[in-house]
């Protein structure tokens, strides 16, 4: 059902406004999370997989324009719509391509389930910034890693901009959170061998042939600013550096991702 919307308190319009990311994942009740999708294209590809759409808000001319397809799609979902100036001041911001979709927080699956078949997974460790997650989950899809894991203080790959960043890869890629510090041990357990991507005396080449012979290896990616903590590079089989020219110390933990997902992956 389509409603034309011309007040910023209308009912049902509070999971697109007034909820925080915080309150939208829900972490007292995780069955009842939410997360918002953003871009015809980037709701299409959660729909394909397999996402449940809540509710729809977009402006009046996407209605049977980027959105008809969608609507058809949403079985009945409520679907608001307005001017772009009230969606603008409505939402904060300046909708991309017109068109916000509320959709249903999956439970995560354990780390088990997603490390299963994989033999190329990616630890995401203190990552804050929804920019670079959004960048290392599209990365990730687009490079051949299997699976992407996350430490508890890392962004959330649902919040609206690390889902409009990654174009959707995060429905694409398996995911979930590490719930331990000593982490590696429990991927030791599940026969990966871990490389850690730092800069230290004892680090390896990205190109060393070992870390290719590897039949499971989680690479490990630090923060933005700080890079990895000591305990975590102390704890690696390896510790892996990609070499630089002209001085320059380090890469964005985006850029290094995405050197590390290529060269690192497995190869047919």
């Amino acid at each position: 059902m389509v409603t034309e919307i011309s007040s910023l308190s209308h009912p049902g319009l509070e999971i697109f406004a007034t909820l925080t990311e915080a309150q939208l994942r829900n972490r007292l009740e995780p069955e009842r999370g939410l997360f918002i999708a953003e871009s015809p294209k980037v709701i299409r590809v959660a729909l394909d997989a397999g996402y449940q759409p809540l509710a729809l808000l977009c402006e009046r001319r996407h209605i049977e324009g980027d959105a008809a397809d969608i609507i058809q799609r949403a079985n009945d979902i409520p679907i608001y719509t307005g001017s772009r100036e009230l969606l603008t001041r409505l939402t904060g911001y300046t909708l991309t391509r017109g068109v916000l979709c509320a959709m249903r927080r999956p439970q995560p699956p354990t780390v088990e389930a997603v490390c299963k078949d994989a033999s190329r997974v990616v630890v995401i460790e203190g990552v804050v910034d929804t920019t670079n997650i959004g960048a290392i989950f599209r990365s990730a899809a687009a490079l051949g890693i299997d699976a992407v894991l996350l430490t508890p203080n890392s962004c959330d790959p649902l919040n609206r901009r690390a889902v409009r960043v990654s174009m959707g890869s995060v429905f694409l890629v398996p995911w979930t959170w590490l719930e331990s510090t000593d982490y590696q041990s429990r991927l030791r357990q599940l026969g990966f061998h871990t490389a850690a991507m730092a800069l230290s005396d004892n680090s390896i080449s990205i190109d060393d042939p070992t870390l290719l012979s590897e039949p499971r290896l989680a690479i490990i990616m630090g923060t933005e600013g700080d890079g990895l903590p000591s305990t975590a590079i102390t704890s690696a089989d390896y510790v892996v550096r990609i070499p630089m020219s002209h001085h320059v110390d380090s890469l964005n933990v985006a850029a290094a991702s995405a050197i590390a997902f290529w060269q690192l992956r497995k190869r047919n």
